[in-house]
């Protein structure tokens, strides 16, 4: 291929055909002396880095995974929680098994991950994943025993619902006292773990479409928008109708108004 005796479309539909541009091409397309070849040079080279970022972030983030499956550990849970800081709604846990051979580029802590993408993630991995388990305790529960115990009790519900037995449970920074199975804490893990943070894509798509479901019926307070967060909007809803029977009322911004 000459690029030389080529149009600047005819070389940008070359290599818009290509799955993979050689950097010997990229080099060639910045040494071009036209500015519009040069230009599909800067693009690619930049795409180029990006796509060795996320290798390098993917294969970090599967080093959990690899470094226990070495070990003859089959059976790898990641487990997270969405909900603990709400004012209103349940805590809800997610325990996730994925295949060694997952893929999903740009997975990351929910938190990070746009509300149409978490989605389309949360697609992926109920398709492609082992073993997925949900755990959800209500906000009277959450009252009876602490948003911590709460939490915990989530997470078993998760693993029991998931189906099997564990190997080991990599999780968010929680340990679980009185866990039947092998745990491994990981501070921030949910953005250092690839199960940790599949989990945490569907805890809180899961917890997102639930609140969603407490908006038609307590449409006065906008669970749909905040999902029960302490938002300006919230707080407001709260302060001119009160809580209502998803609120946890041991929490502070609803216990002063149980006692106004």
């Amino acid at each position: 291929m000459k690029l030389e005796t080529m149009t600047i479309m005819e070389i940008r539909t070359y290599v818009n055909q290509l799955e993979e541009v050689p950097p010997q091409l990229i080099e060639k397309l910045l040494a071009d002396s036209r500015r519009g070849v040069a230009a599909i040079g800067r693009q690619l080279a930049a795409r180029a880095a990006r796509e060795e970022r996320e290798r390098a972030r993917w294969l970090a983030m599967t080093a959990y995974e690899r470094r226990f499956r070495a070990e003859g550990k089959q059976w790898v849970y990641g487990i997270d929680e969405v909900g603990r800081g709400p004012l209103a709604g349940p805590v809800v846990a997610c325990a996730v098994a994925l295949p060694e051979q997952f893929s999903l580029p740009g997975l990351d802590d929910s938190k990070k991950v746009p509300p149409a993408l978490r989605e389309a993630y949360y697609d992926v991995i109920m398709r492609d994943a082992l073993r997925v388990g949900i755990g959800i305790v209500s906000a009277e529960r959450i009252d009876e025993i602490n948003i911590l115990e709460a939490t915990r009790e989530a997470m078993k519900l998760a693993v029991a619902d998931a189906g099997g037995e564990p190997d080991i449970c990599l999780i968010d920074a929680v340990h679980i006292p009185d866990f039947s199975y092998e745990q491994f804490p990981i501070v921030g893990g949910d953005g250092k773990s690839v199960s940790i943070a599949a989990a945490s894509i569907v805890a809180k798509v899961t917890r997102d479409r639930l609140m969603a479901e407490y908006a038609k019926l307590y449409p006065e307070y906008g669970f749909d928008k905040h999902a029960g967060y302490a938002t300006a909007e919230h707080l407001r809803a709260l302060a001119q109708y009160g809580p209502c029977p998803i609120h946890r009322r041991t929490f502070g911004g609803v216990k002063e108004l149980l006692h106004a």
